[in-house]
């Protein structure tokens, strides 16, 4: 018998820019993916000044959604998902960002899919912005450096809103939006389209910019209830719980501010209003940010009705010598290995525990419903003999996951909407741009090179999948 709900949303998560592909179809502008180059485990990803000749945009074709939506709807459909969990390329609707109009035939791209999925009784579940948007806004506004930006977000954000009023009910603003506070170019580019200069207080402009995200939320989630009042519109975030090193009151602290200082962006989406330990923190750093009264009035009203999150390891933290009286070390928290977990080929600790602590913690924080919007294996993917690949690895690990997702439905009364694996079809990986950091359950034949023929084909792991969705988790073997 099943420990879930009836109705729950077993489905499965991808990204546009991530897999669509069509980069300049469709009337689409130039976005902020399509000007990162691919890398891998070893190199980081290279953020180019506009295209450059002769490198490797991944990015550009990635699957090849675009032109292939009709089928893999269909494989969605076999495998059974309730739910498929996608972004909307602000490109495709408003190709610069800044335009009165919105490009009609982007609008009649996500009309036709969406109408493709809800016909295969797939509930489509929509991001705003997936570390995707418009170049032109970066090179002409400094990307969301710039109060202006709120105003674009705003204005595209109602066209879709509008537009599938009557065919997504499930929403969410900014994936992932917490995943800038690590400072580094690659979170601070993606989510909020920011190239530092060697002038500016990197952590000061990350603030800056994550209040006007903020804002911008809070103005959608508003305006998205008067739409629709239906409408279920989520904040998302990045989850990886963070232990102490030891039993030491002083990790213990570090610990606890690891965790505010990595969700303070959840306070202000689920509460309406900045934590106290925060605002003392700009005080006392003389921050002076833009923050006015009338956007405090904003986020108190424009609070989400559900949080989404992904969840892929969990995280250890110690002092060090000359820790500050604040337990604040932007930028410069190193990562502490855990002995008591084994680790992915990238490197990620692999803690199926560490999603239930995730779940309470969330819950008891905020009481909302929960949605687990991500969560899987990145690993090189080999066919055998047979010609298949059997990934008895990858559904150890999603096993395992579920297990612990659900002892803390059942025994620990959490809320939970939904489940959907990140990248259930092979796509480009957002974080080393490449294609053979597989995480899918259905393979796709295209390597780091960008070469293949874009075949799809089952793994072991989608009839694993399908059999889990069938029982609704009842069936885990």
């Amino acid at each position: 018998m099943s420990k879930l709900p009836n109705g729950f949303l077993w489905g499965g998560a991808v990204a546009a820019h991530q897999f669509e592909g069509g980069w300049n179809k469709g009337g689409k502008g130039l976005s902020i993916a399509d000007v990162m180059t691919a890398g891998s485990n070893t190199q980081a990803r290279e953020i180019t000044d506009g295209l450059v000749p002769g490198k490797n945009y991944p990015n550009h074709e990635a699957i090849d959604f675009y032109d292939h939506f009709h089928e893999d709807v269909q494989l969605f459909a076999d495998l059974g998902l309730k739910c498929f969990r996608t972004s909307i390329a602000w490109t495709r609707i408003f190709p610069n960002g800044d335009e009165n109009e919105p490009n009609e035939a982007g609008l009649k791209f996500y009309d036709d899919l969406f109408d493709d999925l809800l016909a295969h009784g797939i509930e489509p579940v929509i991001t705003l912005s997936h570390f995707e948007m418009p170049y032109h806004l970066v090179k002409e506004y400094g990307g969301w450096r710039n109060r202006e930006m709120i105003r674009f977000f705003v204005k595209f954000a109602r066209v879709v809103l509008e537009r599938y009023r009557n065919k997504v009910k499930y929403w969410m603003t900014f994936n992932e939006i917490n995943n800038q506070t690590g400072l580094n170019e690659w979170g601070l580019f993606t989510n909020s389209g920011i190239k530092i200069t060697a002038d500016e207080d990197a952590e000061k402009l990350m603030y800056q910019a994550a209040h006007y995200e903020t804002v911008a939320s809070a103005l959608v989630v508003k305006m998205g209830h008067e739409i629709n009042p239906e409408f279920k519109i989520g904040c998302m975030m990045a989850m990886g719980p963070t232990y102490p090193a030891t039993p030491a009151p002083q990790d213990v602290m570090k610990a606890e501010r690891t965790m505010q200082a990595g969700y303070w962006l959840a306070d202000i989406q689920c509460k309406g209003k900045y934590p106290n330990w925060l605002k003392r923190y700009f005080e006392r750093h003389h921050f002076a940010l833009d923050i006015t009264e009338a956007d405090l009035n904003i986020l108190a009203v424009g609070t989400v009705d559900y949080i989404g999150f992904s969840y892929y390891a969990s995280h250890v933290t110690k002092t060090t010598d000359n820790e500050p009286d604040d337990y604040m070390t932007p930028g410069q928290n190193p990562e502490v290995k855990n002995p008591a977990l084994e680790r992915s080929d990238w490197g990620w600790e692999i803690d199926p525990v560490g999603l239930r602590y995730a779940l309470n913690w969330f819950s008891d924080r905020y009481d909302l419903p929960l949605f687990i919007v991500e969560n899987g294996l990145g690993a090189f993917d080999e066919k055998d003999a047979d010609g298949k690949i059997h990934d008895d690895y990858r559904i150890d690990y999603l096993r395992k996951h579920i297990e612990q997702m659900e002892l803390a439905v059942d025994v620990d009364g959490v809320q939970l909407m939904g489940y959907t694996p990140w990248g259930f079809i092979d796509l480009v990986s957002a974080g080393t741009g490449q294609m053979d950091k597989r995480y899918g359950l259905i393979y796709v034949d295209k390597n780091d090179a960008g070469v293949g023929t874009l075949k799809r084909e089952k793994k072991l792991s989608f009839d694993w999948f399908k059999k889990v969705i069938a029982t609704n988790g009842a069936d885990l073997s």
